[in-house]
């Protein structure tokens, strides 16, 4: 049904402006970064379609939710008919601001004030990555965000990391802490005994330059786990 035909209170916009965005459905909050549809299929149709399709193996037909919509890179959004660069630009400027705003939260406040802010954080940044990436957030003697870097990448199984090159990094930071973070493209965020390992190891060796290993989070899209949490640290 076009937006036209609808009740004034039941159109997204004016039901956001009078109720709040968490009155909207996902639906109705991407019509409205969509702001129009393509001919023949109204805006919520499109909105809906978008966030129903799931991936495909031989290209991208859609986004399986959300979360995948926000994970979706410029190339993806391109093969999706009816979004113009317009409407690319808008959902990837949404969630650049995202990442911004959790970024800056991060640099602003200990990160252990906000553990939740920290998971999504690199969740925006790495759970849809198709391969391994390890990165690491490096922090100051407040525990205050001071940069993130991607370090390794492996293939979806393995990822190679040299702990001579952590501890490069953290000395270029000037870093008194760091969290350590990787994705599972498989979907699950348990860790392995490699990745228990791999924590360990780096933990000895930044101890060796007094800088402190606080976290080792994993995720995947939709979840992430900390090791510090589960005792395993």
């Amino acid at each position: 049904m076009p937006l036209k035909d609808l009740p004034l209170d039941a159109r997204p916009r004016e039901k956001l402006l009078a109720r709040g965005p968490g009155a909207l459905s996902d639906v109705e909050l991407l019509a409205i970064l969509l702001r129009t549809g393509i001919q023949g299929k109204g805006v919520l149709q499109m909105a809906q379609e978008l966030l129903l399709l799931k991936t495909s193996t031989n290209g991208c037909d859609g986004f399986d939710g959300i979360a995948g919509l926000l994970h979706a890179t410029t190339d993806d959004l391109k093969r999706i008919k009816g979004l113009g660069p317009a409407k690319r630009a808008e959902i990837v400027a949404v969630l650049e601001l995202s990442r911004r705003a959790l970024a800056q939260q991060l640099k602003e406040r200990t990160v252990f004030a906000t553990p939740d802010a920290v998971k999504h954080y690199l969740q925006l940044h790495l759970a849809a990555k198709p391969h391994e990436v390890f990165a690491v957030l490096f922090l100051d003697v407040q525990n205050r965000l001071l940069a993130m870097e991607e370090l390794f990448r492996g293939t979806l199984t393995q990822t190679s990391v040299y702990p001579r090159e952590v501890v490069l990094r953290a000395l270029h930071h000037q870093a008194a802490a760091v969290v350590l973070a990787h994705n599972h493209p498989s979907g699950t965020v348990q860790p392995s005994r490699a990745d228990e390992a791999l924590t360990q190891t780096l933990k000895t060796t930044l101890a060796l330059i007094d800088v402190r290993v606080l976290d080792h989070v994993i995720v995947a899209p939709g979840e992430a786990l900390s090791m510090a949490e589960r005792g395993l640290l």
